[in-house]
């Protein structure tokens, strides 16, 4: 082996040493992003949760009111239906 091909074939190992560093810390970034975004996703998620669990009781009632509107909405509807329906007898005014 010539000098000349020892020489490149050192340098070539040095790239590779070099370029599997980069390559591991690469993929230690990617695992490290991989836990930070599923982590970044259940705070999200419960955080969400959470509150809806913490505000639930004052949700609920509400949700009754208005359900409770909607058919007190409808009986008034009805009722002016049936009104607007019916037959008017007028008496004349004396």
């Amino acid at each position: 082996m010539t000098p000349e091909e020892r020489a490149l074939l050192r340098d070539t190992a040095e790239l590779v040493k070099e370029n599997h560093l980069i390559l591991k810390s690469m993929r230690r970034n990617a695992r490290i992003a991989s836990f930070l975004r599923v982590i970044y996703w259940l705070i999200i998620l419960g955080t969400a949760f959470g509150t809806y669990y913490f505000i639930q009781p004052y949700i609920d009632p509400l949700l009754k009111f208005i359900d409770s509107s909607k058919s007190n909405v409808q009986i008034l509807k009805d009722a002016l239906t049936r009104v607007s329906d019916s037959p008017v007898q007028s008496t004349p005014k004396q």
